[in-house]
């Protein structure tokens, strides 16, 4: 795990909307545009909620093999994960199980506690429940749908690399999101991102004022965005 962020820098990049965020890196050239974001299989429940940012703890999840009760199986480690990781904590769960998303792999009971332990959002490639419970305790969630029934879970493993919609994540990753999706910050280059949003707000914002105004061509608003 890296050094964790100053709380200063955290609630700064909690205040800037997710694409703005994804703008700013893209400006630092780190990585490849096609990389760092998860795709819109995975969607905001809860887009009132606003922004969160947190460090990914990470599990693999089977929730639709038949067989044996497993409810439940593997749980206290995650708890263990999320308690000694640095706050805030998103959780990062891939259903691994032979039906993705044909299940819940999390409820009102996960919810309530992982929010005690420090955790402030789930992101998941399968299926959630107790929707407006888990509304009410402020907590988000990324997720494919919604499921009635928990299914038959199991933890398979716990803190290793994960892959959802298309984006991988590793134990203790940065993670950004809001109504917009979910986003991978490269933690070396987080203290960059306050000063760089603002100059591509600024940039923005000439464009947006010369496309409003009377001055207004295609040619100068392509021009003035570059």
């Amino acid at each position: 795990m890296r050094e964790p962020l100053s709380p200063k820098l955290l609630e700064d990049l909690n205040s800037i909307d997710t694409p703005t965020i994804s703008n700013a890196i893209e400006k630092l050239n780190v990585r490849d545009l096609t990389t760092g974001f998860a795709g819109c299989r995975i969607r905001c429940m809860f887009p009132d909620l606003g922004i969160k940012v947190g460090y990914a703890i990470t599990a693999q999840l089977d929730g639709t093999s038949p067989g044996p009760p497993a409810v439940g199986a593997g749980f206290r480690e995650v708890a263990d994960a999320v308690e000694i990781s640095p706050k805030p904590v998103i959780l990062v769960w891939q259903d691994v199980g032979p039906n993705p998303g044909g299940a819940a792999v999390f409820g009102e009971f996960a919810a309530t506690l992982m929010k005690r332990l420090g955790a402030v959002a789930m992101v998941t490639n399968g299926a959630v429940r107790d929707i407006h419970e888990i509304r009410d305790l402020a907590f988000q969630l990324f997720a494919a749908g919604a499921s009635p029934s928990h299914g038959n879970p199991r933890f398979v493993r716990v803190g290793v690399p994960v892959v959802v919609d298309g984006l991988p994540i590793e134990p203790g990753d940065l993670i950004h999101c809001d109504a917009n999706g979910v986003l991978l910050v490269p933690p070396d280059i987080a203290h960059l991102l306050p000063d760089q949003v603002e100059k591509v707000r600024s940039v923005e914002r000439a464009a947006f004022d010369l496309i409003r105004g009377p001055d207004f061509s295609i040619e100068a608003a392509f021009k003035r965005m570059g």
